[in-house]
């Protein structure tokens, strides 16, 4: 993380996340290393249960959007948001191309 992608994220109102209904939910969210699609699958289709019920869901998407975040936020996975338009710094899965 650059000191600029640092600043902007202390700068970013984040008060809305002490309502999210995923409070403390972390591992529904975000994979694990080495994650199996079939897992990944279920894990956020649970995930998705949770952001049905919840009531900052369209703000915890947003924030993904213009954060580029990772994993599922506001019931869209990464994969949905870049998808969407809106661009991960380094998709997942994506190789960087080298130079040369």
């Amino acid at each position: 993380m650059s000191v600029l992608d640092f600043i902007t994220r202390q700068l970013t109102d984040d008060e809305w996340m002490n309502d999210a209904a995923c409070k403390g939910m972390t591992h529904l969210f975000f994979p694990t290393p080495a994650e199996r699609p079939q897992t990944r699958e279920r894990r956020e289709d649970a995930a998705r249960e949770v952001c049905a019920s919840c009531p900052v869901m369209v703000t915890c998407r947003d924030f993904a959007r213009d954060q580029h975040e990772y994993g599922l936020w506001g019931g869209e996975s990464e994969d949905e948001r870049h998808s969407a338009g809106y661009r991960l710094i380094a998709p997942i899965g994506v190789r960087a191309r080298q130079s040369g």
